[in-house]
């Protein structure tokens, strides 16, 4: 019988690449969503029944449970970058983990985040922690997935930066600080991997980077070459920046927050000995081989600009 997998947020940007891989492996997908609307793109990726819709909010448990019943699977891509922490990626995820136990689910892959720990000074990576423990206590053979800053041409990261890099001056806040960008279909292709096959990649925890570490600084000068822009660098002084973050908390369109600049304190990197792409067997993209195929918007005159050597 063909799997059904539930994949709550399957509508953001991760999820869809997500969804298309499950859809590739046969699966039939069941996108939740508090907005069923929101993954209704989804629909074209697959075939005449593959795909359905449902409407749940992962802070209320009985709305889950109705949502995962019947599972063959379930995945939890669900986060935020601000916002209530601990009712997503703590509260929401032990419900998750709780209705799919209580269902008999085969398979559960949480996506959590390099860095979580439920001991952090960040409340993102403390939640994150504590949301990877509260599924493994109820949900033993649960798969977590923490993946480094997820680029592709839909992500909010990437982008971000090269459209600041159309003004003349770049400010760089914690220009040292280091990261792994992993190409999302490379993320979404591991996620579906781990679904579709408890027996191999169950109980375990993997940490998936790209295959090039760099800096802040490095990473948005690659950014403005790559747009075909030339902005002056400049690298915010690490006690300015502080004292901006500090404002960031109550200041609406502050440039960082004080639990980001927190965050930013430590790599994003994959740790010394942690399990990562080679046991599902991929081989990463790296970011320059990706991004400037959709970076090209972002040029002068857009996809009639001159090839960049970046």
């Amino acid at each position: 019988m063909t799997a059904l997998v539930t994949l709550f947020g399957g509508g953001g940007f991760l999820g869809r690449y997500v969804a298309q891989e499950l859809l590739k492996a046969g699966a039939r997908v069941r996108l939740a969503e508090r907005d069923p609307k929101r993954a209704w793109f989804v629909k074209t990726l697959g075939g005449l029944g593959q795909t359905q819709f449902a409407a749940a909010d992962i802070t209320k448990a009985d709305s889950v449970a109705r949502v995962v019943a019947g599972s063959d699977a379930v995945i939890n891509l669900v986060g935020i970058l601000k916002g209530d922490f601990d009712s997503l990626h703590v509260a929401g995820a032990r419900n998750i983990a709780e209705a799919a136990r209580d269902a008999g689910v085969g398979a559960l892959v949480q996506v959590s985040a390099i860095g979580a720990d439920a001991t952090a000074e960040s409340h993102y990576a403390r939640s994150k922690g504590e949301g990877e423990a509260a599924v493994r206590a109820a949900f033993p053979n649960a798969t977590i997935i923490r993946p480094s800053i997820i680029f592709g041409p839909e992500d909010q990261f990437v982008n971000r930066f090269a459209n600041m890099a159309r003004l003349p001056v770049l400010p760089v806040i914690r220009g040292q600080a280091k990261f792994q960008p992993v190409f999302v279909a490379d993320v979404a292709r591991a996620i579906a991997m781990a679904a579709l096959d408890p027996t191999t990649f169950g109980g375990r925890t993997f940490e998936l980077g790209g295959p090039e570490t760099i800096s802040m600084a490095d990473l948005n000068a690659w950014i403005a070459k790559a747009a075909g822009r030339d902005p002056a660098i400049l690298q915010i002084p690490d006690q300015a920046a502080r004292l901006m973050a500090r404002i960031g908390g109550w200041a609406p369109g502050a440039p960082i927050t004080w639990d980001q600049w927190l965050m930013l304190q430590k790599d994003n990197v994959v740790g010394a000995g942690a399990e990562g792409f080679a046991a599902f067997g991929i081989q990463p993209s790296p970011l320059e081989a990706i991004a400037p195929g959709w970076l090209v918007q972002y040029r002068r005159h857009g996809r009639f600009a001159k090839p960049s050597a970046a």
